[in-house]
């Protein structure tokens, strides 16, 4: 049928197409897998995912779980609790959410989006950073505001201040900076917030809290207990090697908390997910043991090439990032001959991903070799 309807300005036959915002949205590149060279071992250091896997007890919790036919906690009660006593936090302060992203992406639709008056919020993060940051912000109907990073890929706090308007709703910090490598330090973030306009949100994103060894880290919990407009923002996909299964959180007050909680997607965490992240809460020395060895292998790259001629920035995630501009795509075209998949941004640079030790051997040998070429 192909008659006008009536009272309608637009044909019965016109295509179905999304909103504008939808269309043009950036597409999320997630990390490829290695492809196969002859008498290599492929590995992938394109996604930041913890090669050493989960302990033995989330593996075995996840396994046990048998309701599959019975819906989860929608509030994640569970995890919730163990989170408390584990962080010294109150229960009601937490929110979980299928993975940080999707944590993230119910605060961002709590808190930013199109005014009443047609006009879009806006979210000011560092740029570059997390690339799912503007499909985020953008999905809500808020307008991002990137502010780029300095030339040790680290935040640029003053300029992020001075982009604050009165449309400004959220601020994302990432610490360390995903994929530049850098974390802030304490005393940056806590002058940072006292500058803030109390009725803008200040996202704490910790994803690779675990791995940060600088001399003065940020104690995200000791800032969201002294500003109610601080929310952090934290994962089991890094550090615990949950990537898979989707856990991820937000601790804050409740003028942040509540809202998210009466907007929460039902289910967002499934009953074996929250199995294996409490399982994996009991065995923090276990996880320990495995975030030393990564580690410990980051900063035997980095010092590697370091000593070869790189210009690397400084790392405290369990990445590190190659600022190789326009030669991003070659350098991963060659590492890839190499059977190891890393993580180009075109014009930009490569972010490589710490393995084992086979593999991170064999990053340091390209890079030496590649360095040489020029």
């Amino acid at each position: 049928m192909t008659d006008q309807v009536p009272g309608l300005t637009r044909p019965v036959g016109a295509a179905v197409s999304p909103r504008p915002a939808i269309a043009a949205l950036p597409k999320y590149a997630a990390g490829k897998p290695p492809q196969a060279a002859d008498g290599l071992t492929p590995y992938k250091l394109s996604s930041n995912e913890n090669p050493f896997g989960p302990v033995q007890a989330a593996k075995d919790a996840y396994r046990d779980i048998d309701m599959l036919n019975r819906y989860p906690d929608p509030t994640a009660q569970t995890l919730r609790t163990a989170l408390s006593e584990t962080l010294g936090v109150p229960a009601e302060d937490i929110v979980a959410g299928t993975g940080s992203l999707g944590a993230l992406t119910q605060l961002i639709t709590c808190f930013a989006g199109t005014g009443d008056d047609g006009v879009p919020d806006e979210v000011i993060y560092p740029w570059r950073s997390f690339e799912a940051y503007p499909i985020v912000v953008r999905t809500a109907g808020a307008q991002d505001v990137q502010v780029p990073v300095d030339a040790d890929g680290r935040h640029d706090l003053e300029a992020m201040l001075a982009a604050i308007t009165d449309r400004t709703r959220v601020i994302l910090l990432c610490t360390p900076n995903n994929p530049t490598g850098p974390a802030l330090t304490h005393r940056e973030v806590s002058d940072f917030l006292a500058r803030v306009p109390r009725d803008v949100v200040v996202v704490i994103d910790e994803a690779y809290i675990e791995f940060i060894r600088s001399e003065d880290p940020v104690d995200a919990l000791e800032l969201y207990r002294n500003h109610p407009n601080a929310a952090v923002l934290r994962t089991f996909s890094k550090a615990h090697a949950l990537a898979a299964l989707r856990v991820g959180y937000v601790i804050s007050q409740q003028e942040i908390i509540g809202p998210m909680r009466a907007a929460a997607p039902p289910f967002s965490v499934s009953a074996a997910a929250e199995a294996a992240a409490v399982a994996s809460l009991s065995r923090l020395d276990e996880i320990q043991v495995t975030v030393e060895n990564l580690v410990y292998e980051r900063q035997r790259v980095r010092e590697a090439l370091l000593d070869a001629g790189w210009d690397v920035p400084a790392a405290e995630g369990n990445f590190v990032w190659l600022p190789l501009g326009d030669r991003s795509a070659d350098f991963a075209h060659q590492a890839g001959v190499l059977a190891l998949s890393v993580r180009a941004f075109d014009g930009e640079g490569v972010r490589v991903s710490i393995g084992v030790s086979e593999a991170n051997d064999r990053l340091i040998e390209l890079c030496r070799s590649y360095s040489l070429r020029g």
